[in-house]
């Protein structure tokens, strides 16, 4: 069996690097209320199973108009701020393409001003090298535990 390369291994350790940098960002510009930076980390043909619905949404501009209405609407009564964690995240990466798998928690000030987890969900991912950047083109969440909030 021939070994890869350094070269190799280490281009599938960046692009798993960069891939995690990609998770990160989906909390991170859904918590600063960044429709449009999380409109663009999806692919032009990408595909979102979640946000409380079954229908799976094609497109990221349509993803995005998805999220930012389930924030404006605030179902649940969320207090602000709140926050996406993640964690216990697999990445296979097979040229400009790959596949995660991640756990996701997501937490608001509660009652006293102390921080209470409102959801845990599994993140189910294909995601494709497009114009040189890692691309959700795929993101299917589950809700594992859907509302842990006392409040609720």
């Amino acid at each position: 069996m021939k070994s890869e390369s350094i070269e190799t291994r280490l281009r599938r350790l960046e692009d798993r690097e960069e891939i995690r940098q990609l998770l990160i960002e989906y909390g991170r510009t859904l918590d600063r209320r960044d429709f449009a930076g999380f409109s663009n980390l999806f692919a032009r043909d990408a595909e979102y199973a979640g946000g409380g619905g079954t229908a799976v949404i094609k497109g990221p501009e349509a993803i995005g108009k998805l999220l930012k209405e389930i924030f404006s609407k605030n179902p649940s009564g969320l207090n602000s701020p709140n926050f996406h964690l993640f964690a216990n995240t697999t990445i296979q990466v097979q040229g400009d393409e790959a596949t995660a798998l991640s756990k996701g928690v997501f937490v608001v000030r509660g009652g006293d001003n102390l921080p209470e987890t409102v959801m845990l969900a599994t993140y189910h991912d294909l995601l494709i090298r497009e114009d040189g950047a890692w691309k959700f083109k795929r993101r299917v969440v589950v809700g594992d535990i859907p509302s842990l909030s006392k409040s609720q």
